[in-house]
C-alpha cells in the first residue's frame, strides 16, 4: 500500500500528464498551463490581482526558454507554492500560539 506521501507524488505526476501533451508533446503550453491552474490551482489564480498572471508564471518556469513547461519546470511551481503555503501555516500557528 503506497505512502502518503507517495500518493502525493503520484498525483502530482497524474495532474501534469492530464493537461500536458495535447498538442502531441510532453509538456504544457502556454494554454495547456493555464488550463491546469484554473482547474488544480483555482484559489491561487483568483488571488492574482495581475490578469497576465498566467504568462508571468509561464515566463518564470520555462527554465530553459522552450516556450513550454515540461514536468522539471512544473515541479518548480509546486514547490514554490508548496513553500509559500509552508509559511503562512508557520504564521498562522505562531499568530493563535501567542493568544
Amino acid at each position: 500500500m503506497p505512502s502518503e506521501l507517495e500518493n502525493a507524488m503520484q498525483s502530482l505526476i497524474t495532474v501534469f500528464h492530464s493537461y500536458a501533451g495535447k498538442d502531441g508533446k510532453n509538456t504544457l503550453s502556454r494554454r495547456e498551463l493555464r488550463e491546469l491552474m484554473e482547474h488544480e490551482l483555482p484559489n491561487f489564480l483568483k488571488s492574482q490581482k495581475d490578469p497576465a498572471a498566467v504568462d508571468k508564471i509561464m515566463r518564470d518556469l520555462d527554465a530553459n526558454g522552450d516556450g513550454q513547461v515540461d514536468f522539471e519546470e512544473f515541479v518548480a511551481l509546486v514547490v514554490g507554492l508548496s513553500i509559500a503555503c509552508e509559511q503562512c501555516y508557520q504564521a498562522h500557528l505562531k499568530k493563535y500560539a501567542k493568544k
